[in-house]
């Protein structure tokens, strides 16, 4: 059979416990019944119940502890009474990097520059401050004075609730002189570590070709002199690119070496090789290349009559054809570019001589006769001729005129004068020409040449406007001396 077991406390541990509630229960009563202090620490408020007066003593009472670079109000040694608020204003750790130096120190103040000023630190313009990781300038004040310091407090911190910077790094600007050729020096105040940076941050546009000395990894320091001598910007036109490119040379032919742009034989450039070089020049490289042409053209054969007595007249017959010579030339051929520019003749010969082509003529007049309605005629020539009809009046000669109405032989004109061309029919021949009859060549014209023939008629003839038309012209007998076996085909007859 199974028995309930229990535990009891022992007599002792209950009155103990007894006992202390019974002093928890005085204790907060105690303390219920002391006046409430009021403790705003850092912006948080507490009420703190204590029977001091004295603010140092209140604190202690509300566990605050204190540096020396805290603010208290009311002050440490003022008593408050119930009610009156204490505030407590902790300073925050901050780490100043200036000089070299690392200085740990506690600060209520949230402007960079104010801290600096507490802790004795002086700044240039120039200097930067990088304030949490996050870089300043340092701008002189309106009084233009070199150490004159405009708060940062709109800038860095307070924009950030008023809260106190943890690091503040002070960054020392150096002065440098930097002389580029051909410009005024121009000095430059930087905190950055090289050269090359220093001139990056100073706008200073550097290209490949320049040379700066010192190097642009050079350290920098205090009062250094940096010179930049630029190099000439140039265009140079060859074989179809256009290279732009920066050199230091100073004429033409260097700076083409230089991008290895090279002349051959005839080549030439624009401006010259020994041209100096300017900025922004543009040097045209022409390529010159020269070749011979060979040409051959004919030199056209002559025709030569050759007389044959034994032929009649105005016959004609070959005796040889004629053939084309050939002249060859060797002329030069200059090409700037790909284009042809100039031809010039080196020298020419015949290789070949022209074959003139002959032809006899007949010298042998055979007289014949014509019948015609006056009766019969003995001729010896026929002419195959263009004939046209004139008389006094419309011969263009004035009335006024001395000579009107008169001929080149001085007769009167009229019916059965012709106008001839005294090369083909001898002046003071006869003709006959079918239609109008025998006519006397005695007058010329300045249109009447070769195979034209003018028919004469008297003023008032309604014939005088009746001739144009090709018509056989005979020339009667006797035969003169001195004549033209060979008469020339123009005017061509249709």
């Amino acid at each position: 059979m199974w028995r309930l077991l229990t535990w009891q406390a022992p007599q002792g541990l209950i009155a103990f416990v007894a006992m202390a509630v019974i002093l928890a229960a005085m204790v907060g009563g105690y303390v219920g019944s002391l006046p409430a202090m009021q403790v705003a620490v850092d912006g948080q408020i507490r009420v703190v119940r204590t029977k001091q007066t004295l603010v140092a003593s209140v604190l202690r009472d509300a566990g605050v502890k204190l540096n020396p670079e805290d603010r208290v109000v009311p002050p440490l040694d003022a008593t408050v009474e119930e009610g009156e608020v204490i505030r407590v204003s902790h300073a925050r750790p901050v780490v100043v990097e200036v000089d070299g130096q690392a200085i740990r120190t506690r600060t209520l103040r949230s402007a960079p520059v104010d801290i600096l000023t507490d802790l004795g630190v002086t700044l240039s313009p120039y200097d930067k401050l990088v304030v949490d990781g996050q870089t300043v300038a340092v701008t002189p004040s309106r009084a233009n004075s070199p150490l004159a310091m405009v708060s940062l407090s709109n800038r860095v911190g307070r924009d950030a609730g008023s809260a106190v910077p943890r690091t503040i790094r002070v960054e020392r600007a150096v002065a440098l002189t930097v002389q580029p050729t051909g410009a005024q020096p121009v000095t430059l105040h930087t905190t950055l570590p090289t050269v090359g940076e220093a001139l990056r941050e100073g706008g200073f546009t550097l290209y490949l070709a320049d040379t700066v000395r010192p190097d642009l990894d050079t350290l920098v320091q205090d009062g250094q002199v940096v010179t930049i001598d630029r190099a000439v910007p140039v265009t140079v036109v060859a074989d179809g690119h256009h290279l732009h490119t920066r050199t230091h040379r100073k004429n033409v032919a260097d700076a083409l070496a230089e991008v290895q742009v090279s002349l051959e034989g005839l080549d030439y450039t624009d401006p010259a090789p020994n041209a100096p070089l300017a900025p922004d020049m543009t040097i045209r490289v022409v390529r010159v290349s020269e070749m011979f042409r060979i040409e051959q053209e004919p030199i056209p054969f002559e025709i030569q009559f050759l007389p044959d007595p034994e032929m009649e007249i105005d016959t004609q017959g070959l005796k040889q054809a004629g053939e084309n010579g050939v002249l060859q030339k060797r002329i030069r051929v200059r090409y700037e570019d790909g284009q042809e520019v100039s031809r010039q003749l080196e020298d020419s010969g015949v290789i070949r001589e022209p074959k003139h082509k002959i032809l006899a003529y007949g010298t042998n007049i055979v007289v014949r006769t014509l019948d015609t309605p006056s009766g019969p005629i003995e001729y010896w020539r026929k002419i195959r001729m263009l004939a046209t009809s004139y008389s006094a009046s419309t011969s263009g000669t004035p009335k006024t005129a001395s000579y009107y109405g008169r001929t080149r032989l001085g007769w009167q004109m009229g019916f059965g004068i012709v106008a001839v061309d005294p090369t083909v029919i001898q002046l003071g021949s006869r003709v006959y020409v079918p239609g109008y009859g025998v006519g006397n060549a005695g007058d010329t014209g300045s249109a009447i040449q070769k195979r034209r023939i003018d028919l004469g008629y008297d003023d008032g003839d309604p014939k005088v406007w009746s001739w144009y038309r090709w018509t056989d012209v005979y020339l009667l007998t006797p035969v003169p001396g001195n004549l033209q076996y060979v008469i020339p085909e123009w005017p061509p007859e249709p």
